[in-house]
């Protein structure tokens, strides 16, 4: 009997130890759990390089290859106008009609007065050739013949004077008929039918050659050197994208076919210009929109996936792993994208190592756990307690 109640206490102080150690074991398992939860699982890679084609961005302005001003060349009343405002006409196409009557007149008063010079001249230019035969022989004095020749030439230079304000009339009569000067659309009209107009009265109205279209943009100093040590040359026609402020690409490319001779000291940029093709009218003179200019040869430049950047206010984003796995973060600058990787520019270099998933639980400084790919939480298993196992044998 008093043995039994021995083994009794034995088996219950070896039961309250082993709830102890239980006990004490299930809080440090718990702790290391909640300390394995606070640290997110991230995925790692190295930053690479890839040969891609660089590409620059500049705020850009739709120009006219021409721009012209439709101005009256004579004096007088508008008297119809053969167009309406927004027309596409073609270079010598009638636009305007400035009274033509007063310089219908002057034409015919200018032709008169050619026709009698010109006559005058004829009879002088006869009688020239006979006096000069009289002359020959003796008939008449020297004096005579020189007084006839004078007359001559005196009417000669008439019908150069005459010819000359005949051609003077002709082309203001011409003036009265107000053309086109260029292929373009016509623009809103200034100066109405009926109203009278002059040299002075400004533009009647305005022209802008539509297609093909100039784009110019201010490239950064810096952007632009670093195309010419791409392409190893400044003289390169290059591809170029225009993007509209309503962020849709326009569906043409063009053509960047000329740069300044000289960077602008208060920007800090180069003016650049490109050419466009513009059948349908979509680009007007005056709109503003982004440019992107690709390099013509390709350049080495790191990449990191889209998926591994973030951003806020401050800009784009990664987080780079320090020597002790510590991630910290780094402001990224870009230079287009390829293949869903973004080119780096700035803030990042190649042997880099970078979180590529896990970056909402990331702090900066604070320890990550680096897997292979993301963990998945896997369901607790339900725990059994030893002392309702010791209890469950004695029963039995």
């Amino acid at each position: 009997m008093r043995k039994n109640i021995i083994i009794i206490i034995l088996i219950a102080f070896a039961l309250i130890l082993g709830r102890m150690v239980l006990s004490n074991f299930d809080r440090t398992k718990t702790a290391k759990q909640r300390a394995m939860a606070k640290t997110p699982s991230v995925t790692a890679e190295v930053v690479n390089t890839e040969e891609v084609t660089r590409q620059f961005t500049a705020t850009a302005r739709v120009a006219s290859k021409y721009r012209v001003e439709v101005l009256a060349r004579i004096s007088g009343y508008l008297t119809k106008s053969y167009f309406k405002e927004g027309d596409y006409v073609k270079a010598g196409q009638l636009l305007f009609e400035i009274e033509p009557q007063e310089y219908e007149y002057a034409v015919g008063r200018a032709k008169a007065n050619l026709d009698n010079a010109k006559s005058q001249y004829s009879y002088y230019e006869k009688q020239q050739a006979r006096y000069k035969q009289l002359v020959q022989q003796d008939y008449i004095a020297r004096s005579d013949y020189d007084n006839i020749l004078s007359q001559r030439d005196a009417y000669k230079a008439q019908v150069e004077s005459a010819e000359s304000a005949y051609r003077d009339a002709n082309r203001n009569l011409g003036y009265t008929r107000v053309k086109s000067p260029v292929d373009g659309r016509v623009g809103m009209i200034s100066v109405t039918e009926g109203n009278y107009v002059s040299m002075n009265s400004g533009p009647l109205t305005t022209i802008n050659s539509s297609d093909p279209i100039y784009i110019t943009f201010p490239l950064e100093s810096k952007d632009y050197a670093e195309l010419v040590r791409i392409d190893k040359s400044a003289n390169i026609n290059r591809d170029v994208e225009f993007i509209f402020s309503s962020g849709e690409k326009y569906k043409y490319k063009g053509i960047q076919d000329f740069h300044d001779n000289k960077i602008d000291e208060s920007t800090g940029t180069i003016t650049m210009r490109a050419t466009f093709p513009n059948p349908d009218d979509q680009l007007i003179h005056g709109d503003f929109g982004k440019i992107i200019i690709y390099s013509k040869t390709k350049d080495k430049a790191p990449v990191v996936p889209q998926t591994a950047t973030m951003e806020n206010q401050e800009g784009r984003y990664v987080y780079i792993l320090d020597k002790d796995n510590l991630p910290r973060m780094s402001y990224i600058k870009t230079s287009g994208e390829k293949d869903g990787y973004w080119i780096i520019t700035s803030g990042v270099k190649a042997g880099d190592r970078i979180i590529t998933s896990g970056l909402q639980k990331v702090i900066p400084g604070n320890p990550v756990r680096i897997v292979q790919s993301p963990i998945k939480e896997s369901k607790p298993k339900k725990k059994t307690n030893i002392f309702s196992k010791i209890i469950n044998k004695l029963k039995q």
